[in-house]
């Protein structure tokens, strides 16, 4: 048994959050790259440029790259042999509070979904945990902005309704949300599970860099094929027009009932921010 004190979490965190929201990738700084240098319309091009300009400033300023620096989403892979001195939780969310604060970085949460009022140190985080194997904490803060997460949908498809049946939603998902969510987007798609396991796996979904397929051959095809249509509806970038509409589409699958086919997408911006360590 390892003892993690939770003050290593609460750094972990804090430093997780300024990085996350300041520094791009480098997988999506290579798909917008090649996206920039495959892209015929000139407008699109230029505003690609603008991105790779807007990431780079970002990066040299340590500033953020969005005004938009989200809500904390925080996601933890507890080893089950490792024992935590203090709270986990309070741990993960003085984190935040301190990485907000000294990343100087847009607080946006609200204490109250219907009263909103700012809680003014962008807590509560959203906390996940997964028990795995092994003595070390693996820490992603996921900085989700609201401009891409307004944009997403879940459907409790028909088993009938199959693989067109998911494509055509996924594709309705993105068309539906047009320029809104700052494309080029990264498209995460959750199928299967339950209603809520199903949203959690889009999200997820997310955090698989951009280059590394589904490790199934069918849903690597699958992504493949819905990036394709995807980007062939012809919002691209900004929503001004070309064939950049999404940088990636990312699905992971879980099993589900034999009456079920639940799908979740979950949009993202071009930023996709994220950044893991290990503890």
């Amino acid at each position: 048994m390892r003892t993690i004190d939770a003050l290593d979490i609460t750094n972990t965190v804090k430093k997780l959050c300024m990085e996350a929201n300041c520094f791009l990738s480098g997988d999506i700084k290579n798909r917008i790259e090649k996206a920039r240098c495959e892209e015929s319309w000139p407008q699109a091009k230029e505003i690609l440029g603008h991105i790779v300009n807007n990431y780079e400033i970002a990066e040299q300023k340590n500033q953020p790259i969005c005004q938009d620096t989200g809500v904390a989403c925080v996601f933890l892979k507890i080893g089950q042999e490792v024992h935590i001195e203090g709270d986990i939780n309070e741990a993960v969310h003085e984190g935040v509070r301190q990485g907000y604060a000294e990343g100087y970085l847009r607080k946006s949460v609200v204490a109250d979904p219907l009263n909103r009022v700012n809680t003014g140190d962008n807590t509560p985080a959203m906390i996940y945990i997964d028990l795995v194997p092994g003595d070390q904490i693996e820490i992603t803060v996921a900085p989700k902005g609201f401009g891409s997460e307004n944009m997403s949908q879940i459907a409790m498809l028909r088993p009938s309704d199959g693989v067109l049946g998911v494509k055509e939603f996924v594709k309705r998902v993105v068309l539906e949300a047009g320029p809104n969510p700052c494309p080029p987007i990264v498209v995460g798609v959750g199928i299967g599970g339950t209603f809520d396991k199903a949203a959690l796996f889009a999200k997820k979904a997310l955090l698989r860099p951009v280059d590394v397929p589904n490790e199934t051959p069918f849903y690597a095809e699958l992504e493949k094929e819905l990036l394709e249509e995807i980007n062939a509806l012809g919002i691209g970038p900004q929503g001004f027009g070309g064939k950049t509409t999404a940088l990636a589409v990312n699905i992971e699958y879980f099993p589900t009932h034999i009456a079920g086919l639940p799908v979740a997408v979950n949009i993202n911006c071009h930023v996709t921010r994220h950044r893991t360590e290990v503890i």
